[in-house]
């Protein structure tokens, strides 16, 4: 007998058995054991796999949701993809490749890849951003934040990508240039759909205090909230007219 682990033949078998017999599918109606919900960040089926960086996060949160199994909780791990966007756009324009042909090959790929890894996903809630029955709530919850005033179409200044024809959050440029491909980004001024986030940044910086992060990824998350507390300041011009500013140090400002 070899002593020898054969982890083609024995991770095969269990999930093989984990498929067939729904093992981490979850009862959505068993309200007898607490629940938890474990979330992770879909990733983009643009590429032809997945890379190092994938299992590294995914694995934290199998940990955990098997654990929370194993402590009688009702368990809810589901798997997604980020297929509508901008990764999925250049990819196909760099290949040329039709997105709807690609992505759906690729979500298999991935799919298939994350099943021989073992982790305890729930299949059944698999879900693609590019989905109709997924987007279609996507556009529900933007109608709803238009009709309360929240969404607005205004002229802003944005970092526009020529090459990528789209523009880029702060995050996405790195040095001048775009994360995605290296190509040069300039300021520029054009119309935008906005969500009001200063509307709602109070209760999301409340939020921050009640879940269990560590300090400097809370951190991370009050400065892209942007909250900011100061005063405005009109400053009259020569020759008629004024104009204002906003600043958090009112007493570092001259006269």
């Amino acid at each position: 007998m070899s002593n020898t682990y054969n982890h083609k033949s024995i991770e095969k078998k269990w999930q093989k058995y984990w498929e067939e017999n729904e093992t981490f599918k979850t009862d959505v109606w068993d309200f007898d054991k607490p629940k938890y919900y474990a979330l992770d960040m879909f990733p983009y089926p643009s590429g032809v796999g997945l890379h190092a960086g994938h299992p590294e996060g995914y694995t934290a949160t199998d940990i955990m949701s098997r654990m929370k199994r194993m402590q009688g909780y009702n368990v809810l791990h589901p798997m997604g993809y980020d297929s509508f966007g901008l990764p999925a756009e250049q990819y196909a324009v760099t290949t040329g490749n039709h997105p709807a042909e690609f992505t759906s090959k690729n979500i298999e790929t991935f799919s298939g890849q994350l099943k021989e890894l073992g982790f305890d996903y729930d299949w059944s809630k698999m879900v693609a951003t590019s989905d109709p029955k997924f987007y279609k709530w996507t556009q529900w919850i933007f109608k709803k934040l238009y009709e309360d005033g929240y969404a607005k179409y205004i002229d802003m200044p944005v970092n526009w990508c020529e090459e990528l024809g789209t523009v880029l959050s702060n995050d996405e440029v790195i040095d001048g240039k775009s994360e995605r491909g290296g190509y040069p980004v300039v300021r520029k001024n054009m119309k935008q759909w906005v969500i009001d986030q200063a509307a709602f940044a109070e209760k999301l910086l409340e939020g921050l205090e009640e879940i269990d992060w560590p300090e400097s990824t809370k951190q991370i998350q009050r400065n892209w909230i942007g909250k900011s507390e100061g005063v405005e300041v009109d400053f009259e011009i020569e020759g008629g007219g004024k104009f204002s500013i906003f600043t958090t140090c009112i007493e570092t400002i001259y006269g």
